[in-house]
């Protein structure tokens, strides 16, 4: 019997917790609380704390610790490893302030995409990208604080339970398309190029264009990790810029990580790595403020990479690609790789793109499964499209 998990620290949230697991069994969803506490269990739960401890790699004896910092960060790595393998689960609802938040969205993101995950929290309103990260995790504001039930937290949690109850009783079926998916990466600046790939491709393939806004390519990979991609078309890889020179839109250390974890078809470019993006133009860092900046809007200020940050992104890219264990086509467009770096435009800088493009041919180890080729196109160039699509193409035979 499918169920909707609660969970939660009993011993600090166990009267709101009731409160959401009998709004869902009210609305015809069976439940099953769960507690994650690290002291003393009220013994409410059906799973108790010492059984979610268990599945931590050293046992429950590194959870129930006496540092608390390194009690909750071991049962969070407890409950990542133990919530996706339990085979009833319909859907999860969690509660927590910033402690609890932290403990229980590393689970939630181990879950496949399309699972409905909710959390009710006390820092829903602020910067929540480290929680979220690149899952449909849905955040809900708690309003006062998660501590005892109130005129305001009833409504809060009710409308929780309430949503959890609809998202498990409509579950979307998938619609029987059977084209094989593929992820594709696209910025603003690189539009034209992924427009031009999507609608070459779309009658044969499903695309899912993700923006490369650092959690972009990050949901990508995670799809790609869930089995729900069947290639990759990666066109803009900006958010590395951000990684290693500081933007606001960085990768993670794991980006290009799934296609090293699994042979899927991968074929890459240098989208938009002439800029790494900032805030307004304010906010830019003062190391920065002599550069050439672009303002890309009121938000958002671009700043052009130099030739030795493109070596380290080159780099890092190369050996990324080295690891990857199915077929690989990493394109270089010697015309320009971004709308703003073309022939009059304000980042054209063809020695920074040559940084860039020898480094990565320096770093890569050519192959008969990987193979970097450059073109005389720009990267919004039709012929380049069309390239794109060949490559792809060719690594599938």
């Amino acid at each position: 019997m499918r169920r909707a998990y609660v969970i939660g620290t009993c011993d600090t949230k166990g009267v709101e917790l009731a409160f959401v697991r009998d709004c869902l069994e009210r609305a015809g969803t069976r439940t099953r609380l769960v507690d994650v506490g690290t002291r003393q269990s009220p013994g409410m739960a059906d799973v108790a704390p010492d059984e979610v401890a268990m599945a931590h790699p050293d046992g429950a004896a590194a959870v129930f610790v006496d540092d608390r910092g390194k009690a909750v960060a071991a049962m969070a790595d407890a409950l990542r490893r133990w919530l996706p393998d339990r085979d009833d689960l319909a859907g999860v609802v969690g509660l927590g302030g910033s402690g609890g938040t932290a403990l229980i969205c590393p689970a939630l993101r181990a879950l496949d995409v399309g699972v409905p995950k909710l959390i009710v929290s006390t820092v829903a309103s602020g910067q929540v990208g480290q929680y979220v990260g690149g899952s449909d995790i849905t955040m809900m504001y708690s309003v006062t604080d998660v501590a005892g039930m109130n005129r305001v937290s009833r409504k809060v949690l009710a409308n929780a339970a309430a949503a959890m109850a609809g998202m498990v009783k409509f579950t979307s079926e998938e619609q029987g398309d059977d084209r094989p998916a593929l992820g594709l990466t696209m910025f603003g600046v690189t539009t034209a190029c992924v427009d031009a790939v999507r609608s070459k491709m779309e009658d044969r393939y499903d695309c899912l264009v993700f923006h490369a806004t650092g959690t972009g390519g990050a949901a990508m990979e995670k799809l790609a990790d869930s089995g729900l991609v069947d290639g990759l078309i990666d066109l803009t890889t900006t958010e590395i810029a951000d990684l290693l020179v500081g933007g606001i839109f960085p990768a993670s250390d794991d980006r290009l990580g799934a296609p090293a974890r699994g042979p899927l078809p991968y074929v890459g470019s240098c989208g938009a790595l002439d800029m790494v993006n900032f805030g307004p133009v304010s906010e830019v860092p003062e190391p920065y403020r002599k550069r050439l900046l672009y303002a890309h809007n009121p938000q958002v200020t671009l700043m052009r990479t130099t030739p030795e940050e493109n070596v380290r992104i080159g780099t890092f890219i190369g050996e990324r690609l080295n690891r990857m264990s199915g077929p690989v086509c990493f394109l270089l467009p010697e015309g320009g790789i971004s709308a703003l770096d073309a022939p009059g435009q304000p980042f054209w800088d063809p020695e920074a793109d040559q940084a860039l493009f020898e480094a990565i041919e320096r770093t890569v180890r050519p192959g008969a499964h990987h193979s970097v080729l450059r073109l005389p196109h720009h990267i919004n160039d039709e012929q380049f499209a069309q390239a794109v699509v060949a490559a792809f193409e060719e690594i599938q035979r």
